[in-house]
């Protein structure tokens, strides 16, 4: 009788050790074609692939200081437009903006303002600007900011315009405006970013100041200041953000 209860025992350990096993390997192969999808497929792909040889995707471009239709923003700077609002291109993170990358080598994309405002550059900020716009245009009577930012080298060597040295406060800049050039800056000279511009709009928060960038919740959909589809939600992984008349 204790022999043939030691066997049950045995069995059940067995039984359930290899549901364990296949509970693991199922939920293993789903984290790696999650990994897959999220670092090799979709928008990443098309991105490396755009950097390793920009002239081989014209397509991909859209210019700098074009405007898609009567959309109130223009576009800031010429390049792949490779990530867009909201979107993951890596594990846990939500984009808050949208990366535009140049395919030129650091300092080379110039970088103008998309809308008339009154540019601030704290002190500190290397590569980093921000435009207060007192009028949304899409919201009248509501306040936003546009932050641009990745301006400077891998090293912190600034591309900023010399006419905004840090410590700029309420410049005001007009639509078209030279602001500076895409760079590779990510704080960490050793891991530079690919050469891009991100561009977010960034919510007021109720007292003139803007809001943490960092919070998705914090920034506003770029879609219909642009003219055409920017989030990451609404656009197929493999499709090419582009004015379409």
């Amino acid at each position: 009788m204790v022999k043939t209860t030691a066997n049950t025992k045995h069995v059940k350990s067995q039984t359930l050790l290899k549901a364990t096993l296949i509970a693991s390997g199922i939920i293993g192969l789903a984290g790696m074609i999650l990994v897959g999808r999220t670092y090799l497929g979709g928008r990443n792909k098309m991105v490396f692939s755009y950097l390793r040889n920009p002239s081989l995707y014209p397509e991909y471009q859209t210019e700098a200081l074009s405007r898609c239709g009567d959309a109130p923003f223009l576009f800031p700077s010429t390049g792949f437009i490779g990530y867009l609002w909201d979107d993951s291109f890596k594990l846990f993170s939500r984009h808050q903006g949208i990366d535009i990358f140049g395919g030129t080598a650091a300092g080379k994309t110039p970088i103008y303002a998309p809308y008339d405002g009154f540019l601030t550059r704290e002190e500190g900020w290397r590569s980093s600007l921000i435009i207060r716009v007192p009028d949304d245009p899409l919201n009248p009577g509501s306040q936003i900011w546009l932050y641009l930012t990745h301006m400077a080298d891998a090293d912190g060597n600034s591309f900023i315009d010399a006419a905004f040295p840090a410590g700029t406060y309420e410049k005001r800049v007009a639509a078209g405006e030279l602001l500076g050039f895409q760079g590779d800056y990510s704080g960490n000279p050793a891991k530079p970013v690919g050469v891009h511009l991100h561009f977010s709009i960034v919510r007021d928060n109720g007292t003139g100041h803007y809001l943490n960038e960092l919070e998705l919740n914090n920034t506003l959909d770029p879609t219909p200041y642009f003219g055409f589809e920017l989030n990451a939600k609404k656009s197929g992984k493999s499709e090419v953000p582009k004015c379409r008349p």
